[in-house]
């Protein structure tokens, strides 16, 4: 059987070649267009490694917040039904903790060199 490399692997490997061979060459409208590729796959390789773990912990927290099962997708519909209609609020116990955590995880994919980053994610 021949192993080949993870999806995450082949990400890194061409983020990198834009990063360190082809940007040092590219000026102008060219390097800018080869960073913003290089930070797209920046963030999918972080989606790649944390996303799954990011998603769980979301669904886990939605399904103690709301007292159901559901997929994601589903339960975040009936997060904002429920704030929408007042049903709950940041006062609801658990509300804000769950956006708090949310949101991090997804500015940890999205923008880790965000500077409130990492002063928000050691709150937690």
């Amino acid at each position: 059987m021949m192993d080949q490399p993870s999806t995450l692997e082949l990400v890194t490997a061409v983020k990198e070649f834009i990063e360190k061979h082809a940007m040092p060459q590219l000026t102008g409208h060219t390097a800018f267009h080869a960073r913003v590729a290089a930070n797209a796959l920046g963030i999918v390789a972080r989606e790649l490694e944390f996303g799954p773990t990011a998603s769980a912990e979301e669904l886990g927290r939605l399904e103690s917040l709301l007292g159901m099962k559901g997929s994601l997708e589903d339960l975040n519909r009936e997060l904002c039904r429920r704030i929408r209609t007042g049903d709950i609020g940041m006062t609801t116990p658990g509300v804000g903790e769950h956006m708090r955590a949310t949101t991090i995880d997804k500015v940890a994919i999205d923008q880790p060199t965000y500077s409130g980053f990492k002063a928000a994610a050691k709150k937690t």
